[in-house]
């Protein structure tokens, strides 16, 4: 399996077969400017969307053929299984912001936890419901969602394989969260491969390595 990192919260995920799968698509330019990543214009076989910002629910500015997932449960859609669970976008059971799912998707074997706009650390029946993680995108920019130090206690909670961090401030991004550095600087050992796209198998998910990704948009 392929991880590409496009901006902010969206992922395109390629399996071995080719289905690709994009997770939260920003609208380009949404909030006055602030969302200054490119235009998706990548096309794809399934969309997951944790919930209904402009900055994570972009559907109509994407090429049409794909099958959207946008409700909790488990789907199956193009040879792609996904469960999503319901969790809350704040710490106060979405009092502030609503709420927010997370979408365990598998591809080629490998369970991938895109965790939104989490904005609390997780419940116990919410661990049992993610379940197995082998690679997990988390928002780690805070204000919006968890801060640094909460996401480093979810990261513990689901003991994923890979972390790979997502949703906070770069020059594309002009909103008021932290920058990755202060979750780095928590995580520790990181690793920087200088580019937006990588692969992921099976026989190397052991240990725990956190990977900083470029964004390709």
């Amino acid at each position: 399996m392929k991880i590409k990192w496009l901006g902010h919260a969206a992922f395109v995920l390629t399996s071995d077969a080719g289905t690709k799968v994009l997770t939260d698509p920003y609208k380009s330019g949404a909030f006055d400017g602030a969302v200054g990543y490119g235009p998706i214009t990548e096309t794809v076989d399934v969309v997951t969307v944790s919930h209904d910002h402009d900055d994570h629910n972009g559907l109509d500015g994407l090429p049409t053929g794909y099958e959207a997932v946008t409700t909790p449960g488990k789907h199956s859609v193009a040879g792609i299984d996904i469960t999503s669970i319901k969790t809350f976008h704040d710490g106060r059971q979405g009092k502030e912001r609503g709420r927010n799912l997370v979408h365990v998707i598998t591809v080629d074997g490998i369970r991938v936890a895109h965790l939104g706009d989490l904005g609390h650390v997780l419940a116990d029946d919410e661990t049992r419901a993610i379940g197995r993680v082998d690679v997990a995108l988390i928002p780690v920019g805070g204000y919006f969602t968890i801060e640094p130090k909460d996401a480093m206690a979810v990261v513990r909670q689901l003991r994923p394989s890979v972390v790979i961090p997502m949703h906070f401030k770069t020059p594309a991004l002009n909103f008021p969260i932290k920058q990755v550095e202060d979750f780095l600087s928590l995580a520790g050992k990181h690793e920087r491969p200088g580019k937006s796209e990588i692969e992921i198998k099976q026989e190397n998910l052991s240990g725990q390595r956190v990977i900083l990704l470029e964004p390709a948009l």
